[in-house]
């Protein structure tokens, strides 16, 4: 008889009736033998007898019992290789679309307990995408507000179905829905008001429809909280918020609690997915231990989001000081509200910090990338898991150590500390250990008081603060060409060239014109070497017996930079002529991108540290080099001094 498709099926449903009453897998093993398995392929028969057979007892409104079992006695057949390795789900996926969602719920049970069969190598690659689609179109057709339990089981099992870092599971880019819009009424109604207890008084709280208003409007901020990065919108936000919390805080709940049943342990807590918006449930609701809470709950969330490093917000998404701190002080209000709130306020209080405290874990992680998490081993453990149980030589353990590039230290938890980074430098180098900020970031604060214009109290000048002035010039040095650009100028004092500083920093800003940058050039080289009030205090004797004491080295930024320039080309000749020695030339060129950089280096801090450094031995120093061209620009230098002291 010739071997078709059909042929095969039927051979395959005799032999398939008598294997699954007895349970005996073997019955269709002798059946598969007994076919040539090059002539047809064997699987896609066999495949259809499963249908077949469960398309039969969907029809006889079969027990959930038997449907498992059906799976069950599929999956086996594909570990053995007589079915395809989807055919277990394609299965439940027929299952589920036939039957009512009550015996859905209990057949999902099942679906459950096998969580770890599907995750098998041989099911998971083939399946996964099935499970995911089964699950999706079981979720459409629940209903999230009546079937939220088997909802959340659903979600639930595909979150143990899929390894952790699968990206079809994340919000990675940190997306909203902003489809959840709240919808509330436009009409305004009767004002309620609700009489309180306070102390001895009484207190009559109106809950009027402009309340109404701001409390229902505050869940349009919730589901976009980017919102509150606009200017407006935060103001908004905050007059909103603020009328709230003070409407929470003047009605307690304390004298709630004795005629309440929420302290039985026997009652559920209730669940809402949506909250009724009618104005005349308003002040009921408020009265409402879970709805108070869950407000409350809102504002944390939206908090966190706000103040947190998210990857994908856009670079003006950041709040600036001050609301930074009234963030951080309604935070403390509301977890004051919240310990308030019955029953074992204080202890929910601190179960919500702690949830909070692991959604940085998951921000951070995200942060990052979402990289896939993996258990692994010490590198002592790498070497003694082993299938041999031989016991190891430490020399051998070290060895292999060696050739993997690894140290092996005897502990576990030393080595893996010790194996962390390959070496002691390529630690420090480690980006997180990089704690300087950017001069624009550091200089912000002084340098709006410095444009402002408005006269700052001098304990509050940040310019004649010492602490801040060292730390500017410890950073400078760091990070800003600016420090190494000219020569040391006769400053009374720190505050002075700090000022000249920082007016260079924010003038290499993004934003500013060049027509802005060159008019502070001007202005800062206009009064960049201007005779000292201390030199203008001394007589005319004092003067000149003082000039070598004060070094008056005094020059234009552009004839800095025109002698310089002369100078570049050779700058190594004169560094060697100045005293600098060969690792310190060294240093200017590999610290330094091209010669003029370096040549501006080396001079800045020869003018610096010399003794001699005055402008009369340097034109000497050049003449003698035959750098004759930079001599003169020196020159020129030398009689602007003694015009300038002349005018003194």
């Amino acid at each position: 008889m010739a071997l078709n498709f059909e042929s095969l099926r039927n051979e395959y449903r005799n032999a398939f009736n008598e294997a699954f009453l007895q349970r005996d897998i073997t019955v269709l093993e002798a059946k598969n033998r007994s076919f040539n398995k090059t002539e047809i392929d064997l699987k896609s028969p066999l495949d259809q007898v499963f249908r077949d057979v469960l398309l039969e007892y969907l029809e006889k409104e079969a027990d959930v019992l038997l449907l498992q079992n059906l799976v069950v006695f599929c999956i086996e057949t594909c570990r053995k290789g007589l079915t395809t390795p989807t055919m277990p789900v394609v299965l439940l996926g027929d299952i589920f679309e036939s039957l009512t969602l009550e015996l859905c719920e209990r057949m999902f049970t099942f679906v459950e307990e096998e969580v770890n069969v599907w995750k098998e190598e041989l099911f998971f690659v083939s399946c996964k995408n099935n499970l995911l689609r089964m699950c999706n179109d079981l979720l459409r057709r629940l209903s999230r507000s009546s079937a939220t339990v088997f909802c959340g089981r659903i979600l639930l099992f595909l979150a143990k179905f899929f390894p952790f870092s699968e990206r079809s599971g994340l919000n990675i880019v940190s997306e909203f829905n902003l489809e959840n819009i709240t919808e509330y009424g436009s009409e305004a109604a009767e004002d309620s008001v609700t009489e309180i207890e306070v102390g001895d008084n009484k207190k009559n709280i109106v809950i009027d429809y402009s309340l109404y208003c701001k409390f229902w409007s505050l869940q349009d901020f919730f589901r976009n909280p980017n919102q509150c990065y606009n200017k407006m919108q935060w103001k908004l936000f905050c007059s909103h918020a603020t009328s709230i919390l003070g409407t929470f805080q003047g009605l307690k709940l304390d004298y709630i609690v004795k005629d309440s049943n929420w302290i039985d342990p026997k009652i559920k807590t209730p669940y809402f997915p949506k909250y009724l918006t009618n104005q005349k449930l308003l002040d009921l609701q408020i009265y409402d231990v879970n709805f108070r809470r869950f407000i409350l709950l809102q504002f944390l969330i939206l908090f966190q989001y706000l103040t947190s490093q998210v990857k994908f917000k856009s670079d003006s998404f950041e709040l600036k000081q001050d609301q930074k701190d009234w963030v951080q002080n309604t935070t403390e209000k509301i977890y004051s509200l919240l310990a308030e709130t019955p029953p074992d306020g204080e202890h929910f209080a601190q179960i919500f910090k702690n949830i909070l405290r692991r959604e940085e874990y998951w921000s951070t992680w995200k942060n990052d990338g979402c990289p896939e998490f993996k258990k692994s081993l010490s590198v002592t453990e790498a070497f003694l898991d082993r299938k041999s149980t031989d016991k190891l030589n430490l020399g051998n353990v070290i060895k292999e150590a060696n050739n993997m590039g690894k140290f092996y230290l005897g502990n576990p938890e030393l080595t893996k500390l010790w194996n962390l980074y390959p070496d002691n430098l390529e630690a420090c180098k480690a980006k997180d250990r990089d704690f300087l900020p950017s001069p624009e970031t550091y200089f912000a604060e002084a340098i709006d008081q410095v444009e402002s214009g408005v006269i700052v109290a001098e304990d509050e000048y940040l310019l004649k603060d010492p602490n801040f002035g060292w730390r500017a010039l410890r950073l400078m040095a760091r990070r800003s060409s600016h420090f190494f650009s000219y020569s040391n100028n006769p400053f009374p004092q720190l505050s002075e060239y700090l000022e000249m500083m920082i007016r260079k920093i924010a003038a290499d800003r993004p934003g500013q014109t060049q027509e802005n940058t060159n008019q502070n050039d001007a202005e800062l080289e206009a009064n960049l070497f201007k005779p000292s009030d201390d030199i203008k205090k001394m007589d005319t004797d004092d003067l000149d017996d003082n000039y070598q004491k004060f070094k008056v080295a005094i020059f234009t930024f552009s004839q800095f930079d025109a002698f310089c320039e002369k100078i570049a080309p050779n700058w190594k000749a004169l560094a060697a002529k100045l005293g600098f020695k060969e690792d310190e030339i060294e240093f200017f060129d590999t610290k330094n991108e091209d010669r003029l950089a370096k040549t501006k280096n080396m001079l800045h801090l020869w003018f610096e540290d010399d003794d001699d450094s005055t402008l009369e031995n340097f034109s000497y120093i050049l003449e003698g080099l035959e750098m004759f061209e930079a001599a003169d620009v020196v020159k020129q230098a030398i009689q602007q001094n003694e015009t300038q002291m002349n005018m003194t």
